[in-house]
């Protein structure tokens, strides 16, 4: 018998290496992933390069490709085989290309999701809207998914209220962010300092005063050796120039393990960043615009590193059931009218 196949939705460095690792916890079955895609005026945009923002963005695709050639993973960009595969897993679901909404599909949180913006009750309201325009505070919505792995019971808590089925939802803890004690051995030259992880928002058309934020880590530093660990996706000639600028004397990090900095640093701050969860579970001293005591309820579960094994076993189970995917009427019918 031919063993079954998988297929994997990557998208940004984080969801990529996560899917990844699912992948190594089913070595009995046949893996082949592909970069973040989407059909109709997404993928239009694509082509044109006037989408800067999402993981389905050239720049993107290009940087998921080269993590798969370098680790010599088998590639087919957009499922263009889609019907030689038994299951999908996929990093994100603010995108369901249609040709993935008659297979199985294991919906797999990435972190952090955004705060409730008057675009997400938007889609809520008008759910024929795209929901990528309220970025991922709209995580879960589609419900054109077997199974939604979240990072823990507060985020199960979450997204219940936000109206997701609660059978559809599994604390399984999420790849990245289940083991934050591994990152204390690490061979970063600094220690003791307070640690800035920045955020792509102005890139993702987002409001962020970036003059009054770096003005108020100087004021949290007090003197105190102060290193900023910018975003991927940002635009580093403006963020370095803005730093140098407003907080003199930094030091400024583009790459790097963000992971392992704060497993050094005495103080974190962030604003819209999933590294504060890192900094909630190595008991940090941690400043972020989202409520303390909220994060603390949502920090991802630490299990030791069994996040991807625990959705593995779920992807087995769908693949050992006979049914046929259970997918949302109306949700297909919004998708195909979406999509014409």
């Amino acid at each position: 018998m031919s063993r079954k196949k998988i297929f994997f939705i990557c998208g940004s460095t984080n969801q990529t290496t996560q899917m990844h690792q699912i992948a190594k916890c089913l070595p009995e079955y046949d893996h082949v992933f592909s970069p973040f895609y989407g059909d109709g005026l997404l993928d239009l945009l694509r082509k044109y390069n006037i989408d800067q923002m999402s993981v389905a963005c050239n720049r993107m695709v290009n940087r998921c490709l080269a993590y798969l050639k370098l680790h010599d993973l088998a590639i087919d960009y957009q499922g263009k085989n889609i019907d030689e595969y038994d299951l999908v897993v996929t990093c994100s679901d603010l995108v369901i290309p249609k040709n993935i909404v008659n297979k199985k599909v294991v919906l797999v949180q990435e972190g952090m999701t955004d705060p409730e913006n008057f675009a997400y009750h938007l889609v809520k309201i008008f759910p024929f809207l795209p929901r990528w325009i309220a970025s991922t505070s709209t995580t879960g919505l589609s419900d054109l998914y077997e199974v939604f792995c979240v990072a823990s019971e507060g985020y199960r808590d979450l997204f219940i209220r936000k109206g997701i089925k609660p059978e559809k939802i599994r604390v399984t803890g999420i790849p990245n962010f289940d083991n934050c004690v591994k990152y204390c051995q690490n061979d970063f030259p600094h220690k003791h300092f307070v640690l800035v992880c920045t955020s792509d928002s102005r890139e993702t058309l987002k409001y962020e005063n970036r003059k009054a934020f770096i003005k108020r880590a100087v004021e949290i530093a007090n003197g105190r050796q102060l290193i900023f660990k910018l975003h991927p996706n940002e635009n580093f000639k403006r963020a370095i120039k803005e730093i140098e600028k407003y907080a003199p004397g930094a030091l400024v990090y583009t790459s790097g393990s963000a992971e392992e900095m704060i497993a050094n640093c005495d103080v974190l701050i962030t604003r819209f960043s999933s590294t504060v969860y890192v900094g909630m579970a190595l008991g940090k001293e941690v400043y972020s615009d989202f409520d303390l005591n909220d994060l603390r309820r949502m920090t991802p579960i630490q299990n030791g590193g069994t996040s991807a094994q625990n959705i593995a076993n779920i992807v087995r189970e769908l693949l050992d059931e006979k049914v046929k995917p259970m997918k949302d009427e109306k949700m297909l019918e919004l998708l195909n009218w979406i999509n014409t």
